[in-house]
């Protein structure tokens, strides 16, 4: 297993000690289905951001509760990996639930990011890491570069064999 993959317990002491040291946590979520250069410029903006970059990635079941039938295309342990082999990446975790906030309140980064198509009050964990203290970040997205794009993309051109 990736020495980057951690279990959510795992996780969390690494978290505890890199902020006791003084290192400023970024943390970030999502499906990553099927990864493309708009996912890597994103997390690379999200690490700018502070020392070290969590990546939380949905579940298969919690992809699935969210983006329906036929998602993900990738499996949670082979998204996790193409995750953490990415060099702005410090950490990956699985999270199973609909949303990270859980996960969020466990760990209080000091930087949340969310892709700038996320009304900040709709942000999961937001109030929390503000009241923590710490920042939220809506970050730009690469435009026409989406899982879902990709997809359709796909479909298009095999409907024309």
């Amino acid at each position: 297993m990736n020495e980057k993959i951690l279990s959510q317990n795992d996780l969390a002491e690494k978290v505890a000690r890199a902020k006791a040291a003084g290192r400023r946590v970024v943390f970030t979520n999502g499906c990553f289905d099927i990864l493309h250069a708009g996912h890597a410029r994103y997390l690379a903006a999200a690490a700018a951001e502070g020392d070290i970059l969590v990546v939380a990635v949905n579940s298969d079941r919690s992809v699935r509760g969210i983006k329906g039938a036929g998602r993900p295309v990738i499996a949670e342990a082979e998204r996790a990996e193409l995750v953490a082999a990415l060099e702005s990446v410090d950490f990956v975790t699985l999270f199973d639930e609909a949303d990270p906030g859980g996960l969020i309140r466990r760990l209080l980064p000091d930087v949340l990011v969310k892709g700038a198509d996320w009304p900040e009050d709709k942000i999961v964990g937001a109030a929390e890491v503000r009241a923590a203290g710490g920042r939220v970040v809506r970050a730009r997205l690469s435009e026409g570069l989406s899982t879902t794009a990709i997809i359709e993309k796909i479909r298009r051109s095999g409907s024309k064999e």
